[in-house]
């Protein structure tokens, strides 16, 4: 365990938390010390959430250290299920009450109650967020559909049952990226080709509802981060079949038709092309002026897959840099930067995240809410894909990330940054002519339209965290002139530090005490800039 400012994932009871906030008629009892309720503020802040999430803690404190805190469970257990009087109950500990080992969910199941109750167990220590939501969702499908029958799902069985075709979709929750638009995205498109909806389960599924999962014909894995593990299962015990394709993107939600079509042995009907603005634009003329940006990507897995697909193939960006903090999909990650002639990066480390982007000197950055302060700092624009997120990430309106509607998102989502660099850096090439005031300003809130004068030492400050610190140490002797500030003024800012830093090296090997504008120029020469 690490001390860290930001971490990318909480400990696996907050995973379990997200299952049982997503659901209904469901309680969770954590057996926690006074400071673990912190995480009521996730889902009434960043969710805005009208309510608390359906958690009660046994707080204790180090007083209660030296007494029975296993019989302060048990009352904690009692009075939640005579206030609340869920359908299921969920048990659990968070990191610190782990070490008393107190084990309240036998203490739970032993108390006599007649609703089910799911006891679980999450180390703390060796696992994360996204793993506790994933086997929190797989012990409750698990215990509420119980053992499983002798019988497996028939292919093709709602053809001879005369009735459309239905799949569950599993794996969106509450604290997800835009889970809920992404839920109403698909099952728009489904109803389109006929397939109805059995149950979308945890986000507003009861246990009731739970129980009907294994009646669908198939099961559509959004996020396999939290629905993996429970669809394998329902495969092996149940014979129903699973979607591997995520549909984010226009191709992949094509493949994602297909792959379905072909499960449930349905013909899929002619596509329009064109479903997506996002296949338009990348034919027009104006996407010219972003064919082979640089890109370096970072979040949880499926939405670092899925982007490294749409920036390659369907954008035309070059990935720079790809990685993940989700170590259970490390293995997919690594394939997908292989493919890409990369290698990934997994840490869970955010300043070793930044260091990657300072290495790679990419265009766009398509991170967390950690790479977006990571990016600010950098002065390179950024889109948010992924959680970690804050409330502006949560967006009100309708905004999913998958089908037809979610590749429109996404376009706007990152080509919109990078449109407005170049505005900057057409504010700051014209800031001499006439119709720009002195002390104009783009709506980016930078020095757009100021002095010479200004705009240099704008480009200095704005330049000083990207230079490296071994460029420092190596460079501190060589000086700029004034007509070569000018001349670095003018090259756009994201990318203005990976130009510094490369006419400082090409100055320091030429031997050279100064730069000026032909020294700034012999080096984007040799550099091939």
């Amino acid at each position: 365990m690490e001390l860290t400012l930001w971490t990318y994932e909480g400990p696996p009871h907050i995973g379990a938390m997200r299952i049982a906030t997503s659901m209904k008629g469901v309680h969770y009892v954590l057996h926690a010390p006074q400071g673990d309720t912190y995480a009521d503020l996730l889902f009434t802040m960043i969710e805005r959430r009208g309510e608390r999430p359906p958690v009660t803690y046994t707080t204790f404190q180090a007083r209660d250290l030296g007494g029975d805190t296993a019989n302060l469970v048990k009352e904690h257990i009692h009075e939640a299920v005579e206030r609340f009087k869920p359908e299921a109950l969920l048990v659990g500990e968070s990191c610190t009450a782990e070490l008393i080992q107190d084990q309240p969910g036998s203490l739970a199941k032993g108390m006599g109650f007649e609703i089910p109750i799911v006891s679980l167990e999450l180390p703390a220590y060796s696992k994360k967020e996204n793993w506790g939501a994933s086997e929190t969702f797989y012990q409750l499908v698990r215990g509420l559909i119980g053992k499983p029958t002798q019988e497996k799902l028939q292919h093709n069985a709602w053809k001879e049952e005369k009735r459309r075709p239905s799949v569950n979709l599993l794996g969106p929750s509450l604290l997800g990226f835009r889970c809920r638009d992404d839920v109403l995205e698909i099952q728009k498109i489904l109803a389109q080709h006929g397939i109805d909806i059995n149950v979308v389960a945890p986000l507003g599924s009861s246990p009731e509802d739970i129980k009907r999962i294994k009646n669908a014909d198939a099961n559509v894995c959004l996020y396999p981060e939290i629905a993996e593990t429970t669809c394998n299962w329902l495969e092996r015990n149940f014979g129903q079949p699973f979607t591997k394709t995520i549909p984010i993107g226009v191709g992949a939600t094509h493949d994602f038709l297909n792959e379905l079509h072909e499960i449930l042995g349905m013909k899929l009907p002619s596509q329009d092309k064109d479903a997506s603005r996002l296949t338009w634009y990348s034919k027009s003329v104006d996407s010219n002026y972003l064919t082979g940006k640089r890109v370096f990507i970072f979040g949880d897995g499926t939405h670092v897959i899925s982007a490294a697909r749409i920036a390659d193939q369907e954008l035309g960006f070059e990935v720079v840099g790809i990685g993940t903090y989700s170590r259970e999909m490390a293995r997919k990650v690594r394939a997908t930067a292989k493919d890409l002639g990369l290698e990934a990066l997994i840490s869970n480390d955010y300043l070793e995240v930044e260091e990657a982007i300072k290495e790679t000197a990419p265009e766009l950055v398509l991170g967390t809410q950690m790479e977006r302060h990571s990016a600010k700092r950098l002065g390179i624009p950024c889109a948010v894909i992924s959680t970690p997120m804050h409330v502006q990430d949560v967006p009100a309106r309708y905004s999913p990330q998958m089908g037809w509607e979610g590749a429109n998102v996404i376009f706007d989502d990152w080509v919109h940054p990078l449109m407005m660099g170049l505005e900057e850096h057409l504010i700051g090439m014209f800031r001499h002519d006439f119709e720009f005031t002195d002390g104009h300003q783009s709506h980016l809130g930078h020095l757009g339209g100021h002095s010479n004068e200004d705009i240099t030492q704008h480009a200095q400050t704005e330049d000083q965290p990207i230079a490296s610190i071994n460029s420092q140490k190596t460079e501190k002797s060589i000086s700029w002139t004034k007509d070569g500030e000018s001349e670095l003024a003018k090259i756009p800012f994201f990318v203005r530090g990976k130009v510094r830093r490369n006419t400082e090296k090409y100055a320091h090997n030429a031997g050279c005490k100064e730069i000026n504008s032909e020294t700034l120029l012999d080096a984007k020469a040799h550099f091939g800039a």
